[in-house]
């Protein structure tokens, strides 16, 4: 699924991220921060943004995608209003986080990694979150449920309905 980037209501924004690349375009290990700089300020790092960077750090875009995918903080796929990372730790997924995963994907017709084409609803599958003890763990948005079982998957949905969720 591609998902487009709306340079022009992004406007001010781009204005103030290319501040941020021009302070950091001199430095040996410039990229990092503005890469950080572009996934706090749009959610993602669209191809739009790569292209700018590029210009303004004097760069080749490949190299810039060669750092951003070698670090796993950085996406090229916005997130969902609502975001629901499955911890698949060892502890979680010995205690059944791969049905949990299951079954969120079941019900919102998505595959793990992907957003919903309305935006409403992103799922990634994540390395040890650190909460073994709560274990499987579930993270939506940035709230902690432990000890998730498959069968609760749909009640906990139902606790996060997009309309209240501002973007």
């Amino acid at each position: 699924m591609a998902f487009e980037f709306d340079v022009e209501a992004h406007k001010e924004e781009i204005e103030e991220f290319k501040k941020v690349v021009r302070r950091h375009k001199k430095s040996r290990n410039g990229i990092l921060p503005v890469l950080q700089d572009a996934q706090n300020r749009f959610g993602y790092i669209p191809e739009a943004i790569v292209d700018l960077m590029a210009y303004e750090m004097e760069l080749f875009s490949s190299y810039i995608y060669e750092v951003a995918t070698f670090y796993s903080q950085f996406t090229f796929i916005p997130k969902g209003k609502i975001r629901i990372s499955v911890c698949t730790g060892t502890a979680c997924y010995v205690k059944g986080a791969n049905e949990i995963m299951n079954e969120f994907c079941h019900l919102l017709n998505l595959k793990p990694g992907e957003t919903g084409s309305d935006g409403n609803y992103s799922i990634q599958g994540v390395r040890c979150i650190g909460a073994c003890g709560l274990a499987p763990v579930v993270v939506i948005n940035n709230d902690i449920h432990g000890n998730v079982k498959a069968s609760e998957v749909e009640a906990l949905l139902k606790e996060y309905p997009v309309e209240e969720v501002k973007a």
